[in-house]
């Protein structure tokens, strides 16, 4: 997983409220268990007009200004609905690091930081600055001092100590286990052998 410190880029708004997995990345496109290609299917009945991916020019992601964007802002309750990882991959494999919405489903929240994706929490009032930025206006999301800077104003936010520390370090659940190589490989040598002449 790649590291995450700082992020410096642009945002877009979305500002819907309760946007549900099967919005973000519909039930079609799950038979993939690879975690790229999805980005192509993100918001597939919003982007496109019929089967045949013509885009529609009235959603925003389809907007030429914010083609280059990698941080979405949006509502309350971002990624409700069922569990699939799925959606955080198309989100980064879209493009996105950062999501900044009012609030979270907890099983997308976590799926996304376990993926790389950083979700952040901020209040409307916070948000509304967001969502009034020109599409070339950056920001910059800080993780190892918890900041977003924009405008010459830096606003905190929360996350959990064991998570930042994955995300700094570039550590998904296998980079974890692989922290341990050492000591499993001890542990294969010397206990395992124990029980097998047991059994």
């Amino acid at each position: 997983m790649e590291k995450f410190t700082k992020y410096v880029g642009t945002t877009v708004p979305l500002v819907n409220a309760n946007i549900d997995t099967d919005q973000i990345i519909p039930k079609q496109f799950l038979k993939a268990i690879d975690k790229s290609g999805f980005g192509k299917n993100l918001f597939y009945e919003w982007r496109y007009v019929g089967n045949d991916y013509e885009p529609n020019p009235g959603f925003i992601l389809n907007n030429p200004v914010y083609k280059d964007a990698g941080i979405l802002v949006t509502g309350e309750n971002f990624g409700c609905g069922s569990s699939r990882e799925h959606a955080a991959w198309a989100l980064q494999d879209y493009g996105f690091k950062v999501i900044i919405a009012g609030s979270y489903s907890d099983i997308f929240y976590n799926n996304a930081l376990k993926n790389g994706l950083l979700p952040i929490v901020q209040p409307q009032q916070v948000r509304n600055i967001l969502f009034n930025l020109s599409p070339d206006e950056k920001i910059t999301v800080d993780l190892p001092s918890q900041t977003i800077e924009v405008a010459g104003a830096a606003f905190p936010f929360e996350i959990n100590a064991s998570f930042k520390h994955k995300l700094l370090n570039g550590l998904d659940d296998i980079g974890i286990t692989l922290a341990f190589e050492e000591q499993i490989a001890k542990f294969e040598q010397h206990t395992i052998p124990k029980y097998l002449k047991k059994a």
